[in-house]
């Protein structure tokens, strides 16, 4: 196991407990997992996420960023118009997708 990933795994193990994440105690956690680590890398993954609420870091990864760019005017028109608007254009977007399967040759032909 890498120094890195013992380090990572110990800030998630501070974490998960509810306990303050210092790099004396990601120091100490891969110490005891016989995993070597100079106290310089854990005090830098502390102050990294020092004031990081890690366990909302861990479900919001992958979360996206901004909205669609049509989501943004849709919702401005109003409630009714843009669930109408919705459903056009997933209609839209299957029709292309239909297409595609009409080249006139598969994958494995």
């Amino acid at each position: 196991m890498s120094s890195e990933l013992a380090a990572t795994y110990a800030a998630l193990i501070l974490a998960d407990e509810g306990v303050e994440i210092t790099g004396d105690k990601i120091h100490a956690l891969t110490t005891a997992a016989k995993v070597e680590l100079e106290p310089i890398w854990a005090s830098l993954l502390a102050k990294a996420l020092e004031g990081q609420d890690v366990k909302a870091l861990l479900t919001n990864v992958g979360g996206g960023g901004a909205p669609a760019a049509g989501a943004a005017p849709a919702a401005a028109a109003g409630g009714d118009a843009a669930a109408a608007a919705a459903p056009a254009e997933e209609k839209k977007e299957e029709a292309k997708e239909e297409s595609d399967d009409d080249m006139g040759f598969g994958l494995f032909d």
